[in-house]
């Protein structure tokens, strides 16, 4: 059973070779002027090894589509099955297949040419696909209408313009060459132009869903910063009232012995965004850059792997979930024993990590590198103020 397995898992693996080898070509040629041949060259195999797992060119060419567009489609399906609200799934949908499109660029970039006619049926497969995308976007359309939160807008003329401005921006992204931050940075401003284009309010001050509404964030100012702008474009009077400070830890001489020379840190492991901002200034503070070709960062959640990002700190590892359970699960696939596992983190963080890291052989150095406390008086004086006033 497990040589037949094994045998499987081997002819998937080169199936998939032959499909990333002619999604190169077919990106960078007219269909007309791909051959089999080239695509046999690309990777070195004989041909005849090609047509063992594709008939034809064309086969070849919609198994590319169809085995993309497929993956698309279950995760954006997967993404958006867990939003609450028309606005948090129209967020995942663009901000999803954006990044999607950007990481499959050759799949794009045949999309895009659409250069093969629509007369077979492997063309009609991948029709009922794109009726799927387009029913996506349709059905988030429909349920912000519904809910009062979209304008009344003919939904085909919307979903075509919303994904005329992904694909427009994908284009932009893939002839400028952005990087991993840029991308990021890209992607939110094509949410937000699609967001634009579904609010009436933007022009029309009174069917703002937020206007009216008075909403308080009690995070720091600076985890407030992105939220309170976007309920403030919403038509919200937004309140920051801040209930806690991170402050720097009572001392800093463990996390300096750790990350001075010539200790080694084979993995370094960031729970949270703060833990990587504090990280960042202690060690230019001490003139000390880690070699990260030497240590790998796991990056535990989106906003921890963005400030690392802005930081020149490379994450290696994301775990799927964003919890200890999720890095310990992760980890486990590397062989940990004797390896020095550097959590920089909270004053106040739980044991589960470490624990469970210390239990798969790591040797564990954790250190506290921020403290999280209730502001004074004198700090929040302001706020109150505000808040009494609304």
């Amino acid at each position: 059973m497990q040589i037949v397995e094994k045998k499987e898992i081997k002819k998937q693996k080169k199936r998939e070779k032959i499909i990333n080898a002619a999604a190169e070509l077919f990106s960078r040629k007219n269909y007309h002027e791909v051959m089999m041949d080239d695509v046999a060259k690309l990777i070195s195999v004989a041909k005849g090894t090609v047509y063992n797992y594709f008939t034809s060119k064309e086969e070849l060419y919609f198994s590319i589509m169809q085995s993309r567009m497929e993956k698309l489609i279950s995760s954006l399906k997967e993404k958006i099955e867990s939003e609450e609200s028309s606005l948090d799934s129209l967020r995942s949908f663009t901000t999803h297949l954006y990044m999607f499109m950007m990481k499959y660029r050759n799949f794009f970039l045949i999309y895009q040419k659409g250069s093969l006619n629509n007369d077979n049926v492997f063309s009609a497969d991948f029709a009922t696909l794109e009726k799927q995308l387009a029913d996506i976007i349709t059905g988030i359309v429909v349920q912000g209408k519904a809910e009062g939160v979209f304008r009344n807008v003919d939904e085909k003329f919307a979903v075509s313009l919303i994904l005329g401005a992904i694909y427009g921006a994908v284009q932009r992204g893939i002839e400028n060459k952005i990087g991993d931050e840029n991308r990021k940075i890209e992607r939110d401003k094509v949410f937000e132009f699609v967001l634009h284009g579904l609010y009436a309010g933007f022009n029309n001050i009174s069917t703002l869903p937020l206007k009216g509404k008075t909403i308080v964030i009690t995070r720091t100012i600076e985890q407030s910063k992105e939220t309170a702008t976007a309920l403030t474009k919403l038509g919200a009077n937004v309140i920051v009232f801040p209930t806690l400070e991170i402050l720097p830890p009572a001392s800093w001489k463990k996390f300096d012995e750790i990350v001075s020379p010539p200790n080694k840190i084979d993995f370094i492991i960031f729970t949270s965004a703060h833990a990587v901002k504090m990280f960042n200034i202690r060690c230019n503070e001490l003139n000390i850059k880690l070699d990260f070709n030497k240590t790998k960062v796991v990056s535990v959640g989106t906003k921890t792997s963005l400030v690392c990002g802005r930081d020149n700190i490379p994450v290696h590892i994301v775990p799927k979930k964003f919890s200890a359970e999720g890095v310990v699960e992760v980890l486990s696939k590397y062989n940990l024993k004797n390896k020095v596992v550097f959590i920089p983190r909270s004053a106040i963080g739980r044991e589960e990590l470490p624990r469970g890291l210390k239990d798969l052989g790591a040797i564990i150095k954790s250190v506290p590198v921020y403290n999280v406390s209730l502001p004074t008086k004198e700090n929040i004086k302001p706020y109150i103020e505000e808040l009494t006033k609304s």
